[in-house]
Parts: structure tokens; C-alpha cells; sequence
């Protein structure tokens, strides 16, 4: 069955390639289109390699770590001997500052050697020096005592902290700011994965999650929620550490402490969370040894019943020990939603993206836990890692090592599996149906494709596209069929598919914007601008009828203005009108705030395409009004004079254009209702109701 599997996949991607290939021929030419096959075929992307600051062990000479005056966090290294281990960590600090203020406070817990006088030719560093041993918790909280920043960060001296570890933890607490306490990625010297977040069972005993496995395995390189962190590397707010108590003595001197922090703080009404981009070299044992049975270890079992005892109503509700750890088990209690597209999203590329992206992000914050796999298998650099910095299981090669294997290892645990675009699920939904047998399949078409098709064939007069748009339409009707649920943008997507397919589950779920605010005001605004990837053929031609057909009637009202083209990939003939009669074609805009808060006004032409225009949601989300065709406007609520201005002839578009952009009553009525538009028809709150009915509620009928 597997082989069977894998050449089944090998021949539908191979004769949908090829149908896909014969359109774009006729709509991108011969170079745009060998150009998407050769990244179609090119070999899948890894992971990069990122190389590991080791410990400097050369003699000592005196240097300085960064002290602030007002510190955002506190540093917190209890040291007892161990200088040359001291003076690595320390130097790693020197080396690679954190860009936040900080200070290093070193708790010297009454060492045996010279440390103290050494720490002492430190220039910087804060010193709090003990006169006698009292073990690691004394030594925090003496330390937590000292330190003067927002946030206490303890970290062990038999550490190396990777460049930007401390920026990247800290940064947890922005983006989830229900966080209590957030710890490293723990890294033996050799690369390997020491602990991705810490497991409890119910008798108390406890697991380093990811032991031995490689850090960059997609299990273990999301943002995630964890039982527990350990302290040798790991940030909380120093009011919250005061408020619960901090260290708890009964642990003394050591092994348990931090595991009981994580429960109190959960105690607390805050959470707990394993931050995999901030990395932390550990040589474990080094302080206190591995023995079980002697020295400071030794503790390590007595604590346990001590923590068991104290913690018995907490642990009652976590699994029995010799549970097979895993993020199906990680993640039991939560709705589990595997999403499947073609490439990982680049929401700074295109609005299909930035769609896909937020609606992930709405299913978290509805308590969901997100599984995202390209059916590519490649990872796509920042954006996969971005996915990750989510809380979103993003998978890639050599990790997944093929569609069918990974889906018959992961497809039971799924409650509900998205997939985007008709021929992705076309590929697939056999294999769905066998591999996640109890999951909901939802198909999302991301804008109805033969729609799309059969207006370039019109537009263009081309029979052979017209007939492709048939074939479309027969495939892309197959998955609205075979599916659970269809997911469209616009109502008026919806009711073309009523017609089209009646009896079918169909729900709208538009773009997801961010209402951004009005920008900058009327008389500090300039120029006119448009944003559009180029892999889009409504886009192209959108273009290329505008700066031929529009904008030298503009132009020629407006010498002043400029016209801004944004979008990655333009085609040659568009790319050479950049510096002509006032054009300006940038390609891909990495930030598009600049031209969304300081350009006048927004253009929409597309006289072909479907779904809904982002390029639309995205100007008025910052209060940017919009001049469009009929077309680009469809699904969107909007009315003309009223929120957008709306014209199909070129004498007309630019007529709209020079009236918006010299109009400031007008333009500032159309900047609020845009601005209110958003807010009702694309933000969170409009599309929570559909995505409940989808993805946690019971089937339609």
C-alpha cells in the first residue's frame, strides 16, 4: 500500500503540473512559467545550519559584560567553583550583548576557589557573594533579591548562550503575554537536543522532551506550552517570582525547585512555555554531577516525593509514566487542525498568505493546536520559522520524508485537516480519507479557480483557456463534492457554488485583517500605489492596462504624483517602465506600512480574477481609500461613493483618481468607512463565527 500511495501522488501531481503548465503558458509566457517549474522540481529546502558558540577557554584577562542603568532583565548566574565554566558564560554574554538593557548579577555561593577575587576583575558585573554554601535556590534567591530588572533570567554557569538567546526568550512574553515563565532550547556542546521543555507524569517523575534528537526536528521547533522548563536557562517577570514566592525552600538545596515554579506559576493563572529560538549550550551534570546516588544529585530522589506530595491535586490530572511522549500526546486536550498547502505561506508576498496565516492564528486563539505541512515538503526559510515562532507545528523534509509516510505516521490524532487549493486536495483526498479516518476534511479553495480561469479566457478571447476553465470547473465541483465542508471568501462565491453544487456544505471565510489605524493624515500623504505579486496573471494585466490606459491621463492632471507598483516577479515589459513618466516598479517590499500610511491613494484595475482582492482589505485596513474596478471589489461590501470609488473604463479610473486625490472631504469620508468596513466584514470578530461552525462544531444539517 505505501508504494502504491506514493505512485498514486507521483502521477496526480504529474498531470496536474502539466494541465497548470499549459495555462500558464498562454498567461505568464514561456520564461515565467519555466522559471515556476524549475522551483516546482528544484530540491527541497532544509533547515540552515546554524553553527554554535563553544565555550572560549583561554587564560583570563579582565573584560567587561553590559550593565545598564535601568535593566530590562536581571541575569541571574549562581556560581560554587567551577571558574573556568563561570568565565566561559560570562565571556558568551560579553561577546553577544543582548540588544535589551541588562545586568549580570553572579551569586557566588561561598566557592572553594578564587572565584570570587576574579568575578571581582569583571568590569560590570554585579556580585553578590555568600558566606556559606547554600545551594542553588538560596543562591537564586539572593540573586532575585539583588537584581533590579523587569525580568529575572537564571542561568546556570555550565553554560554557552547562543547569540540573540536572551532577546528571543524575552520576546515570549510580548507575543504571548499570558506568559509566567519561558525557557531555552537546551543544547549539549555536540548539537544535540538536551530538552525542548520538560514533561511531568503523575507520580511526579519528570522527562526532558526531545533528549538526543536533532533540535531542528519539527516536533521540537515550535513555540509551545510545556509542563515544565528548567531554571539553567529560563526568564520570568520578577514581580510574578515575588508573588509566588520564589524558589521554594522545601527543595533545598537543589532539583525540583524549577519544576515546582512551572506548576505555581501556573498556580498563578499564567502560563508556561518552551521558547526554541533562544538557544543555550548546556553541559548538564557538570555543577552537580550525574550520580543519582551521591552528592548534590542525590537530592534529586528525595525531592521527587517531596514535590509529589506537595503537588498531588496538580499531577492527578497528567498521564501515567511511560506514556510515548509525542505532540499528539503534547497536545490531547486540544482541538488538533492539520492545514495542507501547496508551499508554506509568505504573507509578506501575497494575500492568500496573509489570509492562511490569520486564519491559523484565529484557530489557536480559539484554543486550537495547528499542524502545518507543505505538500512541497521544503522548508521555506524565515517564513517556516515564522510558523514556528506562531506555535505552529510546521513540518519539512528530511523530516517528513513524503506526503503518504507522514500522514499515515500523523493523520489519526487530527480532528479537522484544511487543504488549500483544488488541486492540492485533489492529490490527496483519498489518502486522507484512509490515513485520518475521524478528521473533518475541509477543502479550501482560496478563490474559486475556474471562476478565475473562465474571466482570463473572456478577457483574452482565448478558446484553449476557455476549455481549461471547463476542466477546472469539473475538478474543482469534485472537491466541493467529495469534501466535508468548502471554504469560500465572498458570498458571492457561495452562491455561485449553491447553484453549482447544491446540498453542499459551503462557509465563508474572507481575508483576516488587522485594522491598522488612519496612518498619516490627507496633506502628508502623496502618489498613488498598487501591491500585487506578479505570479498572478490578473495582477499583470491589471498593470499593464493601468500605466497604458489610466495613468497618462493622470499623470497629465497630476505631474507631480507617482505612480508606486509593488509586487515580487514583475515581468520584463513591466519591470522596464521603473523611472518612466513618474512609474516606479520596486518588486517585492519586504514592509509595506511606508507606502500603506504615506501614499494618497490605492488602485485595484483588475479586470479579471476572483475571491477577495487583499490588495483591497490591506490599503483600507490603513485608513488608505481605494479606486477600483467593479470586478476587484466583488464579495467585498463595498459601495461606490461610500467606502471605495468604482470605474471599468480608463477615462473613468483616472478620472476617480485625480478627484480622490485632490478631494480631501471625499477622501477622508472614504478613509473612515474603509477603516469601519474592515472592522466588519475582515477582522477577527467576522470571521470567528464560520470558523467555529468548521472547525469545532458539529456537521452542517
Amino acid at each position: 500500500m505505501a508504494v502504491i500511495d506514493e505512485l498514486r501522488l507521483l502521477l496526480a501531481r504529474a498531470s496536474g503540473l502539466a494541465r497548470r503548465g499549459v495555462a500558464s503558458l498562454r498567461t505568464r509566457g514561456w520564461r515565467h512559467t519555466l522559471e515556476r517549474a524549475r522551483l516546482q522540481f528544484a530540491p527541497r529546502a532544509r533547515p540552515a545550519s546554524r553553527p554554535l558558540l563553544q565555550a572560549d577557554d583561554r587564560p583570563f584577562e579582565p573584560f567587561a559584560v553590559p550593565r545598564a542603568d535601568a535593566p530590562v532583565a536581571s541575569i541571574v548566574i549562581p556560581v560554587h567553583g567551577q571558574w573556568p565554566r563561570t568565565l566561559a558564560c560570562l565571556r558568551a554574554i560579553a561577546a553577544h550583548p543582548p540588544a535589551c538593557p541588562v545586568e549580570v548579577v553572579v551569586v557566588d555561593d561561598a566557592s572553594p576557589d578564587d572565584t570570587a577575587s576574579l568575578l571581582a576583575r569583571i568590569e560590570g558585573l554585579v556580585t553578590v557573594l555568600r558566606e556559606a554554601n547554600g545551594g542553588f535556590i538560596a543562591a537564586c534567591n539572593d540573586g532575585a533579591a539583588k537584581a533590579r530588572g523587569d525580568y529575572l533570567v537564571f542561568l546556570n554557569n555550565d553554560t554557552v548562550p547562543q547569540p540573540g538567546w536572551l532577546d528571543a526568550l524575552l520576546d515570549t512574553f510580548r507575543t504571548h503575554p499570558d506568559t509566567g515563565l519561558a525557557g531555552a532550547q537546551l543544547l549539549y556542546p555536540d548539537g544535540r537536543l538536551q530538552e525542548a521543555g520538560g514533561l511531568v507524569f503523575r507520580d511526579g517523575s519528570a522527562w526532558n522532551y526531545g533528549r538526543f534528537e536533532s533540535p531542528d526536528d519539527p516536533r521540537f521547533a515550535y513555540l509551545r506550552a510545556t509542563d515544565y522548563v528548567s531554571a539553567a536557562a529560563a526568564a520570568i517577570p520578577r514581580a510574578l517570582f515575588a508573588q509566588v514566592g520564589g524558589f521554594d525552600a522545601r527543595y533545598a538545596p537543589a532539583y525540583y525547585e524549577d519544576t515546582d515554579l512551572a506548576f505555581a506559576v501556573r498556580a498563578a493563572g499564567r502560563v508556561v512555555r518552551y521558547q526554541p529560538a533562544s538557544r543555550v549550550l548546556h553541559d548538564e551534570g557538570s555543577t552537580a554531577g550525574s550520580d543519582p546516588g551521591s552528592g548534590v544529585k542525590a537530592w534529586q530522589a528525595r525531592n521527587r516525593e517531596v514535590f509529589a506530595a506537595h503537588r498531588a491535586r496538580a499531577l492527578a490530572a497528567l498521564p501515567e509514566p511511560g506514556i510515548r511522549p509525542s505532540p499528539a500526546t503534547l497536545h490531547r486536550h486540544q482541538r488538533q487542525v492539520l492545514v495542507i498547502d501547496g508551499s508554506s505561506p509568505r504573507p509578506d508576498h501575497d494575500s492568500a498568505s496573509l489570509r492562511l496565516v490569520n486564519l491559523m492564528r484565529l484557530l489557536q486563539a480559539e484554543g486550537a493546536h495547528v499542524v502545518f505541512l507543505p505538500a512541497d515538503l521544503a522548508h521555506a526559510g524565515r517564513h517556516t520559522t515564522a510558523l514556528q515562532a506562531l506555535g505552529i507545528e510546521a513540518w519539512y523534509a528530511p523530516f517528513a520524508r513524503s506526503l503518504p509516510r507522514w500522514l499515515r505516521a500523523h493523520g489519526p490524532r487530527f480532528d479537522v485537516v484544511m487543504v488549500s487549493r483544488h488541486y492540492v486536495l485533489r492529490e490527496l483526498l483519498p489518502l486522507l480519507r484512509r490515513t485520518a479516518p475521524r478528521a473533518r476534511i475541509v477543502f479550501d479553495s482560496v478563490d474559486l479557480h475556474f471562476l478565475r480561469e473562465r474571466r482570463t479566457a473572456e478577457l483574452a478571447g482565448d478558446g484553449v483557456l476557455a476549455r481549461a476553465a471547463e476542466a477546472t470547473r469539473t475538478r474543482e465541483l469534485e472537491m466541493v463534492r467529495g469534501s466535508d465542508a468548502t471554504v469560500v471568501v465572498s458570498p458571492e462565491e457561495a452562491a455561485l457554488l449553491a447553484r453549482e453544487a447544491p446540498g453542499a456544505w459551503v462557509e465563508v471565510l474572507s481575508n483576516v485583517h488587522e485594522v491598522a489605524g488612519p496612518g498619516r493624515p490627507f496633506e502628508l500623504r502623496e502618489d498613488v500605489v498598487f501591491v500585487g505579486g506578479f505570479r498572478h496573471p490578473p495582477n499583470v494585466d491589471a498593470v499593464r492596462w493601468f500605466c497604458a490606459e489610466a495613468w497618462p491621463r493622470i499623470r497629465a492632471r497630476l505631474p507631480q504624483a507617482r505612480f508606486h507598483c509593488i509586487g515580487a516577479e514583475p515581468p520584463d515589459d513591466i519591470a522596464r517602465l521603473d523611472g518612466r513618466d513618474g512609474i516606479r516598479v520596486h518588486g517585492h517590499v519586504p514592509d509595506l506600512v511606508p507606502y500603506m500610511d504615506g501614499c494618497r491613494v490605492a488602485v485595484a484595475p483588475l479586470r479579471a480574477g476572483a475571491g477577495v482582492k487583499g490588495k483591497i482589505n490591506l490599503s483600507m485596513a490603513h485608513g488608505q481609500p481605494v479606486v477600483a474596478t467593479p470586478l476587484a471589489a466583488e464579495g467585498m461590501h463595498l459601495r461606490d461613493g461610500h467606502d471605495v470609488l468604482l470605474a471599468d473604463r480608463a477615462e473613468a479610473f483616472a478620472d476617480a483618481v485625480v478627484r480622490l486625490y485632490r478631494d480631501r472631504a471625499l477622501w477622508q469620508a472614504l478613509s473612515s468607512n474603509g477603516l469601519d468596513s474592515v472592522g466588519r466584514h475582515f477582522s477577527a470578530d467576522a470571521a470567528r463565527p464560520a470558523l467555529r461552525r468548521l472547525f469545532f462544531g458539529d456537521a452542517a444539517g
